[in-house]
């Protein structure tokens, strides 16, 4: 009886174990298969139209675009904390709101002016080394997030993967805001705060350019 009983247990074991390993392999085969599958899904939509790649490139085709985002982490940086991680994060964050907007399409009427505008008004902050309570400039970045994200969102073409166009256009602006917060750092030395303003003019002088082509003031 005794050796009948082992002799079960190890016929038993034998076949747990076999289990175990057929699990084990339909396991690994499926982690095999199922990022395949993930990965044509996402290479769609990385390539294609209205996916992640189209979402990064958005954000750097217009100059008027990209000077505003760097203005925010350069006004965050002169600011210092917890404006320096506040405006940078809460800009991409409220974007997406103003990005659904343009998916849903609800207009906002003047939005080049608008864009351009917010150009004008960071680029000053920064030139003139405003200092408002965080809650003004919180509000501020917020309004100016609405209309840059407004066309992101009216960009996005019908046949698009809106998840990937969004984290492209969200990456994108935040390392646009972390070029700014960088360059921000300067301001910490004398020379550096001469260059940090001296940039801040710049950008409201791209602004005033795309507010006179916003107004039809230009060839």
């Amino acid at each position: 009886m005794h050796y009948a009983k082992s002799a079960n247990d190890k016929s038993h074991s034998i076949k747990s174990s076999r289990h175990r390993t057929r699990f084990l392999h339909a396991g690994i085969l499926g982690l095999l298969f199922v990022p395949g599958l993930v990965w044509a899904h996402v290479e769609a939509g990385v390539s294609g139209s209205g996916g992640f790649l189209s979402g990064v490139l958005h954000p750097v085709t217009g100059l008027d675009h990209v000077v505003a985002m760097v203005a925010v982490g350069l006004w965050g940086a002169i600011l210092g904390a917890p404006a320096i991680w506040i405006l940078p994060i809460a800009f991409p964050l409220v974007m997406t709101f103003g990005a659904l907007l343009g998916v849903i399409g609800i207009p906002i009427p003047n939005i080049e002016i608008g864009i351009a505008t917010s150009g004008i008004i960071l680029g000053a902050m920064v030139a003139t080394n405003a200092r408002p309570p965080l809650v003004i400039a919180f509000l501020l970045i917020s309004l100016f997030a609405i209309l840059h994200g407004h066309p992101h969102g009216d960009a996005l073409p019908d046949f698009g993967v809106p998840i990937l166009y969004t984290a492209g256009f969200v990456i994108s602006t935040g390392l646009l805001h972390l070029a700014g917060v960088l360059l921000g750092l300067l301001y910490c030395w004398s020379a550096g705060r001469i260059v940090v303003r001296g940039t801040g003019s710049v950008i409201a002088l791209v602004g005033c350019y795309y507010l006179l082509i916003a107004v039809g003031l230009t060839v």
